[in-house]
């Protein structure tokens, strides 16, 4: 048995936390042989009262989780993939919610796919498919053609998150026109694609000690052509032990926000009972912006990923560089591990919560 296992041991896949002394290329969109990745395109459509996401998650199971002497990742070397999508309609007050998940060992069940150059994505018949200079989402109510209005970037520092809560490097498509079909309702405007890879699960000693990193994240489009993307990076217990925003010009330019305060101004119980700052008050050097959400009730319990999160439109105003502002965008607020009844797939052992 014990040759057996140290003959399984070396066929786990070689994976590669964040180097926070190197960046990654904006050129990046994976996949990358990372503990977790993933991809997510978000937008509010203020004209068709709509607001969407979509995400994939790639993962692993962890190296080091050990039941007695076994090693699960020793049987299951292959990655875990989950998709979220979520459509809130603002002119009816209603939200749905669909998920997918797998778990795939070294054979592949056909069922999840994640390539590039160029890059495709699919789990079942949802997709993310690049077409030359542009992509083309389709997931359920989702049907949209996505192409970048600006270069992507890589937000600085180059990754969020810190050593103790894992790190994840961090690149965007700030600002993308989007066209197509959501909830059977013809849609135009304006979108933001991001993709982030690395260790979220935080080491100590070479031992992997949390699930990870909480957050509070916006990624906003004010009216005079800047983007913003505002983060403010919690330890499992809930301090901030990073707060990191920036600031993509007109022409594609990105630049750190300096002397970012984030101050939640009030804040939300959900049915589930946990909390979520919704009302923000954001300063920085050139930046005075009131937040709002544009729907309380947001909150998503998801089986896949295992995460309650509150992701939703919000909407501002404010000012930029002494000039009058506009903002709109999505704001993604993760509050916590979340243990759904029945669940068939636990990707975290009780231990590592």
């Amino acid at each position: 048995m014990i040759a057996l296992l140290i003959a399984l041991t070396g066929c786990l896949p070689t994976l590669q936390a964040v180097n926070p002394n190197r960046l990654p290329s904006a050129d990046n969109w994976g996949p990358n042989n990372s503990p977790l990745e993933w991809w997510y395109v978000s937008g509010y459509l203020p004209e068709e009262g709509l607001a969407f996401h979509w995400a994939l998650f790639k993962a692993y199971a962890p190296q080091n989780w050990q039941i007695g002497i076994l090693n699960p990742a020793l049987f299951f070397p292959g990655p875990y993939h989950a998709s979220h999508i979520a459509v809130t309609d603002l002119r009816t007050d209603q939200k749905i919610f669909e998920e997918r998940f797998d778990f795939r060992t070294d054979r592949p069940r056909g069922d999840s796919t994640v390539r590039y150059p160029p890059l495709r994505m699919e789990q079942g018949d949802w997709s993310l498919v690049q077409e030359g200079g542009s992509y083309r989402l389709s997931a359920g109510p989702i049907q949209v053609g996505l192409t970048p209005l600006k270069p992507a970037v890589v937000h600085p520092p180059g990754y969020s998150g810190t050593a103790e809560t894992g790190r994840m490097y961090y690149v965007s498509y700030t600002r993308v026109a989007l066209e197509g079909v959501i909830a059977g309702r013809p849609v135009r405007g304006e979108a933001w694609m991001d993709h982030q890879w690395g260790d979220q699960l935080g080491y100590q000693g070479g031992q992997a000690t949390a699930l990870g990193a909480l957050w509070d994240w916006f990624g906003l489009h004010l009216s005079t052509g800047v983007d913003l993307m505002l983060y403010r990076v919690k330890d499992p217990e809930g301090e901030v032990v990073q707060l990191v925003g920036t600031a993509t010009d007109p022409q594609g330019q990105i630049r750190e926000l300096r002397n970012l305060k984030m101050t939640p101004v009030e804040s939300w119980t959900s049915p589930s009972g946990r909390s979520y700052h919704l009302s923000w008050q954001v300063e920085a050097d050139g930046l005075d912006l009131r937040l709002e959400p544009l729907r309380k009730d947001q909150e998503l319990l998801t089986a896949s990923t295992r995460v309650a999160y509150w992701e939703g439109p919000v909407a501002g105003s404010g000012t930029w560089l002494g000039q009058s502002v506009q903002a709109k965008g999505m704001g993604e607020f993760v509050a916590g591990p979340y243990s759904p009844p029945g669940s068939p797939f636990d990707l975290f052992p009780s231990s590592m919560r």
